[in-house]
């Protein structure tokens, strides 16, 4: 697992998991804004640009992120942000360790299994040459609020997908479920999806709310699949707010 670190001198870290077609560099600006008084950690853990890439699992990729917090944030609290299938990523890693993380955001987290997913996976595996058309990867990245200052830099996280990794990616996003544990974390942890996201992410907000007490939610009016990116001002007093409430 790569990462990028800023503002190492602060006392409190916070954890960015970026989502999948997307690197790390989805949370500049919320490190542009939070590294002058926050230990910013973003973790790149997908590149599906990678040929030799290992099998990707959501739960060996919290094992991992747990052991980069381990060295690099020893003794520090520790905020978890992800958004996803890093926000899957987070769920994990939360339940993992109950105790570790004083607040967590996890946005657009599906936790409703999708009936028929290595299927649905298989379908869409013959789409992927289309990844090397310019066109298509600037609607796809302006479906998902990408700035234009990111256009290329989308298409170079996509361009030449390991179709192995994608599958595996796909298939560990569609079967993810909330783990037993999860009840167990102590951690203020606030949910959000977008008012116009798919019904089975807003199903998904409903279990994990139900799934732990410290749960809140919030729904994001006018917007898809998207807050960090769409609304990043928002977004970042939104993450203000429940940092100071801890």
């Amino acid at each position: 697992m790569n990462y990028k670190e800023y503002g190492t001198d602060n006392p409190t870290m916070i954890v960015f998991l970026h989502g999948g077609g997307v690197g790390g560099w989805m949370w500049d600006k919320q490190v542009e804004h939070f590294s002058e008084t926050y230990h910013c950690l973003v973790a790149e853990f997908l590149d599906f640009n990678k040929t030799d890439a290992g099998v990707f699992t959501i739960s060996e990729a919290a094992d991992d992120l747990l052991l980069l917090i381990e060295s690099v944030g020893a003794d520090k609290p520790v905020s978890i942000v992800g958004f996803s299938i890093g926000a899957q990523i987070a769920l994990s890693a939360l339940s993992k360790k109950p105790t570790l993380f004083s607040t967590a955001m996890i946005n657009s987290a599906l936790v409703k299994p999708v009936p028929f997913a290595k299927m649905l996976t298989k379908v869409m595996l013959p789409t992927l040459p289309l990844t090397k058309n310019r066109t298509f990867s600037d609607i796809q990245a302006k479906s998902m609020y990408i700035s234009k200052e990111y256009l290329d830099m989308y298409y170079r996280s996509n361009k030449n997908i390991n179709s192995r990794l994608f599958a595996d990616t796909m298939i560990e996003n569609m079967t993810f479920q909330i783990p037993a544990s999860f009840s167990e974390v102590t951690s203020k942890i606030l949910v959000t999806v977008g008012e116009k996201e798919i019904r089975s992410i807003k199903a998904s907000m409903a279990e994990i709310v139900s799934a732990n007490r410290n749960v809140r939610a919030m729904i994001v009016p006018g917007i898809g699949h998207g807050f960090p990116l769409a609304e990043p001002i928002v977004f970042n007093e939104t993450l203000e707010d429940l940092l100071k409430a801890a």
